[in-house]
């Protein structure tokens, strides 16, 4: 989803163009309310943001001329894909000297292959190459 974002005319999102917002379940803002979660018709895999609408958030940083945040935005994207278990697992391993630059890069191939996470996987892999060169990688 790549929608041109005027930040007078669309943002916040949520207020100007809440029709643009889902779900990973498809659920829009205005399915999820009180009145749904206590009749159980929201679970709680209906309230998880979706990765189109990281992106969204990525282009109003763009337009709002923030480059980083909108990077950072990208990289959340291709995460909601994996589980928060695998999660955990890779920010442990990417932790210093936990672990050795081969096991790094089997993550980043990891995300590349399995997730189609390629902003994380080269982030994985820059992250191998300096902790080479500083030290920080498990010796064993």
């Amino acid at each position: 989803m790549n929608k041109k974002i005027n930040i007078e005319l669309d943002y916040p999102l949520g207020e100007k163009r809440k029709e643009w917002l889902k779900t990973p379940t498809g659920k829009t803002l205005d399915d999820i309310t009180l009145d749904n979660v206590l009749n159980e018709d929201i679970k709680a895999q209906d309230i998880r943001i979706s990765s189109e609408t990281l992106n969204l958030q990525g282009e109003v940083a763009e337009a709002a001329e923030q480059p980083t945040i909108k990077r950072n935005f990208q990289r959340a994207s291709e995460l909601v894909k994996i589980s928060d278990e695998r999660i955990l697992e890779i920010y442990n391993a990417l932790r210093p000297n936990r672990s050795k630059k081969e096991e790094l890069l089997e993550i980043a191939d990891e995300l590349e292959n399995k997730y189609g996470a390629i902003v994380n996987a080269n982030f994985v892999r820059e992250a191998a190459e300096i902790y080479e060169k500083r030290g920080k990688l498990r010796r064993d």
